[in-house]
């Protein structure tokens, strides 16, 4: 079977075969590489070390905005410089192309000895972030509108993208990803070095054999087959109410968000023959087995900044008001309990547990974003989503700062793909796939125009 049919093929299940584009051997990929923009967003020091790690060599780091510059007042001339830098690298032949191309991903981290991936780019035609979507790709959270215009503004202007975006498939034969690396003595390698900041290691390795791309498809058809998706969720007799659910985003769904956003204003001016092909239709990914055993799922945990001395106050008059009961600790609880959600917190001069008991949420991340929404609207207090227990340590017990940190259980990863089919989008910022320095650091780019 020839690519141009194999791609055709993918294309109905929301998948295209991309031309990737990768640095050239000149590059130094252990300073090309930096983490995904939405972590260590209150930790400075952190991006002043990749900044002197950089130094003047060409990174991803300069063409990515992390959002620890959001507030800024230069950030209007950053993101000039990144899209005026994307279009330097592209000029200056930085990049090798590679046609018709995933990328076999095998990534080890502090925290796992590897994690496997395959880099592909989904279909925006497929997706809808809206509550209520029963499309093919579907958002595991809500998304925040208000976090799209930064990334809108860098993208619509954008010659290139690269992907911090990892997307799930619930495949626990694990039939898709994990029997291409039967053959990686068989495929080119790609990259092989450490990531800086300790990211771990990692590997790539280039799939554009037809016989390794039709293993591919014929495995996401059988995850993709209809009959097969009401019998797993058990969801038979209810085929009018659940549209098939293949591609779950797991991180990174504001930047999916933001290319979809993208792409219906871009089709708009095209005719109908131009939109199939046309590159800002697609996104690059890296899609991930919710199976895979170097993959954990972590809580993201929150941190409200200068509010230490009266936040507690105001939880109990929260929580009362709307019907259920608060009790305070001076020790940290996580002991699970029927009719309970316990919230560990940290401050500079105390640790202990806020006790709900009959909440009105399945889930503690819920019950305390009800709150936290609710008091930050009236105080306009910072809050932060914090990726690791050792970082709300640090931020929540800083001499002086009044700051109060909140940690969060984990949810089971072999719930998600079920309770997003069942009961749509999570409450926002409710799971992470492993610690801060294992989240997707920026490698890969796609041309988008």
């Amino acid at each position: 079977m020839e690519i141009k049919e194999i791609n055709r093929l993918f294309s109905n299940m929301g998948v295209t075969i991309p031309d990737i584009l990768l640095p050239n051997k000149s590059v130094d990929y252990s300073k090309w590489s930096v983490v995904a923009c939405d972590q260590f967003t209150s930790n400075k020091s952190y991006w002043d070390k990749v900044a002197s790690i950089v130094g003047d060599n060409p990174s991803t780091f300069k063409i990515t905005l992390p959002e620890i510059f959001l507030e800024d007042p230069n950030k209007e001339e950053r993101i000039s410089n990144i899209n005026r830098t994307m279009e330097e690298y592209v000029q200056n032949k930085i990049f090798t192309e590679h046609k018709n191309s995933f990328v076999l991903v095998d990534r080890k981290t502090s925290h796992t000895a590897s994690r496997k991936g395959l880099i592909v780019a989904l279909d925006l035609e497929a997706y809808d972030f809206n509550k209520g979507s029963q499309t093919l790709i579907r958002a595991t959270e809500g998304t925040i509108i208000d976090r799209l215009p930064p990334r809108i503004k860098i993208r619509e202007n954008a010659s290139i993208e690269l992907p911090h975006i990892m997307v799930l498939i619930d495949d626990p034969d694990k039939s898709v990803i994990e029997p291409l690396f039967d053959h990686t003595e068989q495929l080119e390698k790609l990259y092989d070095f450490d990531l800086m900041q300790n990211g771990g290691h990692i590997k790539g390795y280039k799939i554009d054999k037809a016989d390794h791309l039709q293993q591919i498809f014929f495995a996401l058809e059988k995850l993709g087959n209809k009959e097969f998706f009401l019998e797993r969720y058990s969801l038979e007799g209810n085929e009018k109410n659940f549209g098939l659910l293949l591609f779950a985003m797991g991180d990174g769904n504001h930047s999916f968000a933001t290319a979809k956003a993208i792409w219906e204003e871009i089709k708009k001016d095209l005719p109908e023959e131009d939109r199939k092909d046309h590159p800002a239709r697609y996104a690059l990914v890296e899609l991930v087995n919710v199976h895979d055993d170097g993959l954990a799922f972590e809580p993201i945990h929150r941190v409200v900044f200068g509010c230490a001395d009266n936040l507690l106050e105001s939880a109990k008059s929260y929580f009362v008001s709307n019907g259920m009961s608060i009790e305070i600790t001076n020790e940290l609880d996580t002991e699970k309990e029927n009719g309970k959600h316990k919230i560990p917190f940290i401050t500079e001069n105390e640790k202990g547990t806020i006790i709900i008991t009959n909440p009105v949420q399945n889930l503690e991340v819920g019950t305390l974003q009800g709150f936290l929404d609710e008091y930050i609207k009236q105080t306009s207090n910072k809050l932060d989503y914090i990726h690791g227990a050792s970082e709300v340590e640090d931020l929540s017990t800083q001499k002086g700062s009044n700051n109060i940190g909140f940690l969060l259980p984990a949810m089971e990863k072999s719930d998600l793909f079920k309770t997003v089919i069942l009961d749509g989008a999570l409450p926002r910022k409710t799971f992470s796939m492993g610690e801060a320095e294992e989240k997707r650091y920026y490698l890969e780019a796609r041309k988008i125009k």
